[in-house]
């Protein structure tokens, strides 16, 4: 992870944490900062057109924040209270609330109803956000999860108008990202490759410049 060179010893650990915190505080920043907004607004406004605009404000502003919370604590966290494994509707969920606002990707759903190991959500929701992430114009963002006999086989595919994949999340994806080269950006992204080769999974990616994008990931069950 990258890091500015202070004379001190680096531990990767708290490098990686402090970059992640970066990435969820910039993605919380702007639900937020409206919520605030709205706030102000109500406290001097008298007009009742107005004031139930400003309520409007603040309940999508509410929803957001709660979306992405909720999505960040399956995809980053814990998420302690599931157990071992994730009802597949509480990830379905978390991932279209994070695209919900815009209204810009559709999700089409292909998964059993059988609970995930968390190890696999956290893949799955990862995966899912880049991918939608790089659906520019919107599109479709379709999510397939298949269990067999000692595996879980996990794909997501995005395909839009216009499909742009950061090329130092690419790298990360595919495991060519330097470890001391990890940014806030690139964050989510490494962390999703780590555990699945931890895990002694692989993952797949398509080539640029093909009409789909499109991520693959197997799993030990």
């Amino acid at each position: 992870m990258s890091s500015q060179s202070t004379g001190q010893q680096v531990d990767p650990a708290l490098d990686f944490a402090a970059l992640l915190c970066s990435r969820l505080c910039h993605d919380l920043l702007s639900p937020v900062g409206a919520f605030n907004n709205g706030l102000e607004l109500m406290a001097d406004e008298t007009d009742p057109e107005m004031r139930a605009r400003c309520l409007d404000l603040l309940a999508e502003s509410a929803r957001t924040s709660a979306a992405k919370l909720k999505f960040f604590r399956l995809a980053f966290g814990s998420a302690g209270g599931y157990g071992d494994a994730v009802p597949p509707e509480e990830a379905r969920q978390a991932i279209e609330g994070m695209f919900a606002s815009s209204g810009r990707v559709k999700v089409g759903w292909l998964v059993p109803a059988e609970a995930i190991n968390k190890r696999a959500v956290k893949v799955l929701l990862n995966l899912a956000l880049i991918a939608g992430d790089a659906l520019v114009r919107g599109g479709q963002l379709d999510i397939g999860v298949e269990v067999q006999a000692g595996s879980i086989e996990l794909a997501v595919r995005g395909q839009g108008q216009k499909i742009v994949l950061d090329e130092e999340l690419r790298a990360a994806l595919s495991g060519q990202l330097r470890d001391d080269a990890v940014t806030s950006r690139s964050a989510a992204a490494w962390m999703t490759r780590r555990i699945v080769e931890r895990a002694g999974g692989s993952m797949m990616l398509s080539a640029p410049g093909e009409p789909a994008l499109v991520f693959g990931a197997v799993l030990p069950g």
